[in-house]
């Protein structure tokens, strides 16, 4: 069975999730910078077989549109010209850096570690995933 791969895309950094083959399990798997993803895609879709990229859409409480949705949306648009045949869908990311450091904080991880922005993304995207698994149910 294909996986399911989740991107938290940003400025500076963007976190990678995906789910096992029998998309049972969301992990995170990096942290890349946003220059990288496609390349990273490329071959990451070489070695594992993958049916669907989710992309977090990064909205304010109202619906409105932040700072990031217009370089979502570029990104969105670069992925379906490289992998014109992989399904895209957005998930909601309001919320997930913020559930991400509570994760981190539950997991017992010292300050340090806490202000590391590359794992709150990469487990953003993971927490990410694991909603739209819980959805799909």
């Amino acid at each position: 069975m294909p996986r399911i791969i989740c991107i938290d895309y940003g400025q500076k950094r963007t976190g990678i999730a995906v789910t096992d083959p029998l998309q049972i399990i969301a992990t995170g798997l990096t942290t890349i910078h946003p220059k990288e993803l496609i390349s990273f895609l490329k071959d990451y879709f070489s070695k594992e077989p993958v049916e669907l990229i989710l992309i977090g859409w990064p909205t304010n409480w109202d619906d409105s549109a932040t700072h990031v949705t217009a370089l979502v949306e570029k990104c969105i648009k670069d992925l379906q010209k490289h992998f014109p045949e992989m399904a895209i869908k957005k998930v909601d990311e309001r919320y997930t850096s913020k559930m991400a450091k509570d994760a981190m904080l539950e997991m017992g991880l010292k300050k340090m570690q806490r202000r590391n922005k590359a794992l709150v993304d990469e487990i953003a995207a993971t927490i990410m995933l694991q909603e739209y698994m819980r959805a799909i149910g």
